[in-house]
């Protein structure tokens, strides 16, 4: 019960500022050895994924720890594997404030944060402090590409990044779907795609001979997506051996929150309105890859029941993001549970 007190204070506060506080809030209990309070016991389901063994199936989704600057703190509320990032090269600001806003009526979340974050080598030196990947803890890092780097040149970026973070992460994702970039979604037509994956897998070939050790690469893809389009991406997924995808990124649809204050606010919408956008995107993406690349299942969350649908859907993991704002460090203990209870069936 104590979250959603909380909760309360937070949604009080301005959303960016109300991130901010509560991000060194769980700091700071996880410093003084009571981030207990915040989270309930999470039971082991462990599962292997791109050659990856987590300890249970549910994850932080990319974006609330942009830096790495809490990773110790987040992996002590039981997630089996915590995304960090999206990183870019160089550090940049993002777009003017304020650029994240609540809708709590529909337990939503309209950002359009632009990619904000303080460069590769801050998160890097932010990994390597860290514990929870010494212990052997999943970490994804989620790159991306600077704002002002023009499209064509957009692989030049996502290669910097790979290059840099890839001894550190145990997978990598590649973000060509936030809405908030400039012609950021521009790389997930087929010609542009196609040529991305190629450079990126072939950066991955070399990277794994001089490091000695295989790091997985999974594409982050939108749900603003037509069959034709799913279709199209999931045979270049297969056709590069992509080693998973993630779906999906934010909306730019407003259905189910019209009218609501906020409501008309640009960016990507998440949270409860785009768990059915997301999870029918999931599906038909499933069908199209016929077990082939494994399917990370992210996009409302809201709830154990929610955590499962997507499994049931294709996904064999599960993230969430806009869920731990509004129902706190319990959804991963709910969401884990009740995965594996359908599991057991």
């Amino acid at each position: 019960m104590l979250y959603p007190l909380i909760r309360k204070f937070f949604f009080a506060l301005d959303a960016e500022s109300a991130h901010g506080i509560g991000m060194s809030g769980v700091g700071f209990l996880n410093s003084a050895g009571i981030a207990c309070l915040l989270a309930k016991p999470v039971p082991a389901d462990p599962v292997e994924v791109m050659g990856l063994r987590f300890p249970n199936p549910v994850g932080l989704a990319a974006g609330l720890d942009k830096n790495g600057d809490h990773i110790d703190a987040l992996a002590a509320l039981g997630f089996g594997f915590l995304e960090i990032g999206t990183i870019t090269p160089r550090p940049q600001p993002g777009n003017p404030r304020p650029r994240l806003f609540r809708i709590p009526e529909k337990q939503a979340i309209i950002n359009r944060m632009g990619f904000n974050n303080d460069g590769v080598d801050k998160l890097l030196a932010n990994v390597a402090a860290a514990q929870f990947p010494k212990r052997g803890g999943i970490l994804g890092i989620n790159i991306g590409k600077n704002f002002d780097t023009p499209i064509e040149k957009a692989a030049d970026d996502y290669l910097i990044c790979l290059e840099r973070v890839y001894s550190a992460a145990s997978y990598v994702t590649v973000n060509i779907s936030s809405p908030n970039t400039k012609n950021l979604r521009e790389l997930q037509k087929d010609d542009a795609l196609d040529a991305l994956l190629g450079a990126l897998k072939a950066e991955q070939a070399r990277l794994a001979d001089k490091h000695g050790k295989y790091v997985p690469l999974a594409l982050k893809i939108a749900p603003d997506l037509d069959d034709a389009q799913i279709q199209a991406i999931a045979d270049l997924l297969r056709q590069h051996r992509m080693d998973g995808v993630i779906a999906t990124n934010t909306t730019l649809s407003r259905a189910g929150i019209e009218g609501f204050p906020n409501a008309s606010e640009a960016g990507g919408l998440s949270g409860a309105p785009v768990f059915d956008l997301s999870t029918a995107v999931l599906r038909k993406l499933a069908t199209a890859l016929a077990g082939e690349v494994p399917i990370i299942g992210v996009g409302g969350i809201m709830s154990g029941a929610d955590a499962a649908a997507k499994i049931e859907a294709g996904a064999s993991l599960v993230q969430f993001y806009s869920g731990f704002i509004y129902r706190g460090p319990e959804l991963v203990g709910e969401a884990a549970a009740e995965i594996a209870r359908r599991r057991a069936r």
